[in-house]
């Protein structure tokens, strides 16, 4: 009998498996528009087959023609694993380096259906955040992985595993890059062409560089983001208590707002269009109800501002319906935000008014223009009903899925007074840039490679301690964020925020990071833990990102369309002891909008794991701090000036400031 680690050993298989007809009971990816003309659509053919042997090519040729005509990309379904994708405990996994083990662990754990958006497709989340481009590459990506030593790299192109070199033991295992175009080949249509040829993907953001843990980690984000905007209206005594949050999207990353809505405190009503997403979340536990009408909806709504509920209610429909409708029935928003997947307008990322789900999809396939023209009118709706809320008062804020900006390209009137900014500030701008991001706090997360419970148990108790006693210690300035994350590891457990992996996320700052993970190591080093844990983060922090509207939205001195930050983060962090390190093109705002980069890297109780934990987190958060703080940030001059009192070796580039006066005289 063949076992799961023969299977991963053995990579592309000896002998040609039977062709699979696509599983229809999990979601797919929808499908590509038509892009390649004839000659580019054999060389993708071409570029396919290279993967296998040329015994096979006649069958393959066909099949992946087939894929390519039917999907508008190839993915290779025949190859698909007949084991259960899902994280298992790091020893079930063959190897000679427990790193490259653990790797295996977490790019398992983001193709796990219960994680994974269109898990068949390899797609994490977003509609288009691919872990692979297809099942060849996932199949040699494992087997190299279940080969090399830790004196070894291997290099993966956008999903594909170029190879295995020579390295060190302290060189990463693994360096990714997704989607690094030649900035003039970087438009939407580049990756749709590109893609389809297979020779680029995105990958998203925690998707392609194998770091997703479900929807836990924005849930974490978004409890943050959706507090502090109540915080930003509410007057000191009271609470978010009946009042309404709405907003839009189910998705991978989309669908824990409802879950931050009820941990927040408020109403959360939050619209999507796919019915399938909706009941996934109910399942999950993850929204309180299901309403399927509009006039259901209201009557819902105006009983829970009534009797002043905490409930989650997802709207089975257009977001553009709702706005409007609650508009007619003056029912008052007092935060509004939108979270479709607007980085990918015109593949499914964002469904306009009016058309049903279905027949959406066909326009996607088969009239791309037409389709794009019903979402430009659909945005320019939805920002006139916004505009109108935002008269009455409702905060809307830009969630940083390129909502704004889409807006603004389809004519929709969100522009400034003077007419390059948005009406409305991304929520980097307003809350998770001046609040955390500044200060050096960002989403830092860890994985138990035991798969087991107990040990997330051990862990959350340790990052309690260890953040209560930073907090009788820390200035008044982060005693917010010390409280606000405090709050979330001592009720994670109750929350289940669990999907997938063991593992969990809180908001720490260089200082928090390092000293967790240090008391995560020494309880592995003394059986209190009982596996090593893998560390990691979003890209969405404080350094990881350049994302002119989004993460560095709150960079004004003009630096903010430069990525020079997200490039010394991905070079920094290699050689300071990440286990494995990757860059990418195109993170939730969009292809070309964005560079985005992000680490792993295993403790496994060790000396020499504490020598890189301590050297490389110190690093991941302070080169943006120190960035942040050149932007004449307030918030930033202060946190990286105390780094500086604090570690001595550290010297940074203080900017002069300047009196307005000045320059008011030229």
């Amino acid at each position: 009998m063949t076992t799961f680690q023969d299977k991963i050993k053995e990579g592309i298989p000896k002998e040609l498996p039977p062709k699979q007809n696509r599983d229809e009971s999990v979601p797919h990816a929808p499908v590509r528009k038509k892009i390649l003309n004839q000659e580019e659509r054999k060389l993708a053919i071409k570029n396919a087959l290279r993967y296998f042997p040329k015994d096979w090519h006649q069958e393959l040729a066909q099949e992946f023609a087939d894929e390519l005509d039917t999907y508008g990309r190839i993915y290779m379904y025949r190859f698909r694993p007949d084991y259960e994708m899902k994280a298992r405990d790091i020893a079930e996994y063959p190897g000679k380096s427990e790193q490259a083990k653990a790797i295996m662990l977490m790019i398992q754990n983001n193709l796990d259906p219960a994680v994974a958006q269109h898990p068949h497709e390899l797609i994490t989340y977003g509609g288009n955040g691919a872990v692979f481009q297809n099942w060849a590459q996932y199949l040699l990506t494992m087997q190299y992985l279940s080969e090399i030593t830790d004196e070894q790299t291997l290099h993966m192109y956008s999903g594909h595993p170029l190879g295995v070199f020579p390295s060190h033991k302290d060189a990463p295992r693994v360096v990714v890059t997704n989607g690094m175009m030649i900035p003039n080949y970087s438009q939407p249509d580049d990756w749709e062409r590109f893609n389809a040829l297979g020779v680029t993907q995105y990958g998203q953001m925690t998707a392609g560089s194998y770091m997703y843990i479900g929807p836990q980690g924005i849930v974490h984000g978004t409890t943050i983001t959706v507090m502090n905007a109540f915080r930003k209206i509410l007057n000191q005594n009271e609470t978010p208590k009946g009042k309404l949050f709405l907003t839009a999207g189910l998705g991978g990353m989309s669908g824990a707002q409802p879950k931050a809505g009820n941990i927040a405190g408020c109403i959360t009503v939050c619209a999507e269009v796919n019915p399938a997403a909706s009941r996934k979340r109910h399942d999950q536990g993850w929204v309180d109800e299901l309403i399927d009408d509009l006039d259901e909806l209201v009557q819902r709504v105006k009983l829970a501002q009534t009797n002043e509920e905490v409930v989650s209610i997802a709207f089975n429909g257009n977001v553009v319906n709702v706005w409007e409708k609650f508009l007619d029935e003056n029912i008052h928003v007092h935060v509004g935000s939108d979270q479709t997947s607007l980085h990918n307008p015109w593949s499914g990322g964002y469904y306009p008014v009016g058309v049903s789900f279905e027949e959406a999809n066909e326009l996607i396939a088969h009239q791309p223009e037409k389709f794009k023209a019903l979402v430009e009118e659909s945005l320019r709706r939805q920002a006139n009903a916004i505009n109108a809320h935002a008269k009455r008062g409702t905060y809307f804020f830009d969630y940083g899925n390129a909502f704004l900006l889409e807006a603004s390209r389809a004519g929709a009137d969100i522009k400034g007074k003077n007419g390059k900014e948005f009406k409305y500030p991304s929520y980097v701008q307003d809350i998770l840039g001046p609040m955390c991001f500044d200060y050096g706090f960002g989403p830092f997360r860890w994985v138990c490679a035991s798969g087991k419970a107990e040990d997330l148990a051990k862990t959350d108790e340790i990052a309690l301690r260890v953040m209560q006693e930073i907090k009788a210690k820390a200035p008044v300035e982060i005693q917010q964020q010390m409280a606000d994350n405090i709050q979330w590891i001592a009720h994670a457990l109750e929350n289940k925020l669990v999907v997938g992996s063991q593992a969990r996320i809180l908001y720490a700052d260089a200082e928090g990071r390092a000293k967790i993970a240090q008391a995560f190591n020494e309880a592995i080093a003394n059986g209190e833990i009982s596996a090593p844990v893998v560390l990691g983060r979003d890209h969405h922090d404080v350094s990881g990102t350049d994302s002119p509207y989004r993460e560095t939205s709150n960079i004004y001195d003009g630096s903010r369309f430069t990525a020079d930050m997200a490039i010394h983060n991905v070079i920094g962090d290699s050689f300071r002891g990440a286990t494995w390190v990757s860059i990418h093109n195109g993170g939730g705002v969009g292809w070309g909008e964005v560079i985005n980069g992000g680490f792993g890297m295993l403790l496994d109780g060790t000396p020499e794991a504490q020598k890189r934990l301590k050297s490389m987190l110190f690093y991941d958060v302070n080169n943006g701090i120190a960035r942040r703080a050149w932007a004449r940030n307030d918030e930033a001059l202060f946190a990286i000036q105390r780094e500086m009192q604090r570690s001595p070796e550290l010297k940074v580039t203080i900017p002069n400031l300047v009196d307005d006066e000045v320059l008011e005289q030229l």
